[in-house]
């Protein structure tokens, strides 16, 4: 029975793409968009999860001067005071992103496209040819579940880690390292 599978122009695209269809990323939140310090400061006041982040920033002011700025937009606000505003603005409009659950990180991988290992260039995943098979449960994914709740895995970040620390943990070096130079991978995850 077929898994889901990711597609994409590297073996690293692949990866985010399986990934990214069962995991929320970080992402920011369409609706946090204001430019100008009294919107944000509007926004970030009309919600608690705002306030918050107003307070974490810190900013401490009194209830009176948080509504004197709120009732003029062009209102003197010193600049320290507009970088906490626009610090917590940016905090707030962050969704962090979702661990990478354990199913993911045991799962069994079947990668399909080109997989070189020293002078051995194979087509992988055809009718002639079995797809790369790796059990990711023996790999050390904590650079990999780094990197991605920062917001920070990158196709070819997520390749260099997934091969080092999932497929060279699982089958070992190969001949000469692994390389995956095609254009075209997918992966299954089962």
């Amino acid at each position: 029975m077929a898994g889901p599978t990711g597609r994409g122009g590297s073996l690293g695209a692949a990866l985010n793409d399986l990934l990214r269809a069962r995991v929320t990323p970080r992402h920011r939140l369409s609706s946090y968009n204001a430019k100008h310090w009294h919107a944000q400061l509007s926004q970030l006041t009309a919600t608690h999860r705002g306030h918050q982040a107003l307070e974490d920033a810190g900013l401490h002011v009194t209830t009176k001067t948080l509504v004197n700025w709120l009732s003029d937009a062009e209102y003197n606000v010193r600049r320290s005071y507009l970088d906490i505003i626009h610090t917590a603005y940016e905090n707030v409009a962050i969704v962090p992103a979702d661990p990478i659950p354990d199913h993911i990180k045991r799962g069994q991988y079947e990668i399909s496209g080109v997989v070189k290992t020293g002078d051995d260039v194979r087509t992988r995943g055809t009718v002639d040819a079995n797809p790369l098979r790796i059990d990711g449960s023996r790999g050390n994914w904590d650079q990999i579940e780094e990197l991605w709740l920062a917001g920070e895995l990158t196709d070819d970040e997520f390749e260099d880690h997934f091969i080092d620390d999932v497929i060279v943990e699982d089958i070992g070096e190969g001949t000469d390292g692994w390389e995956f130079p095609g254009a075209a991978y997918s992966v299954e995850l089962r």
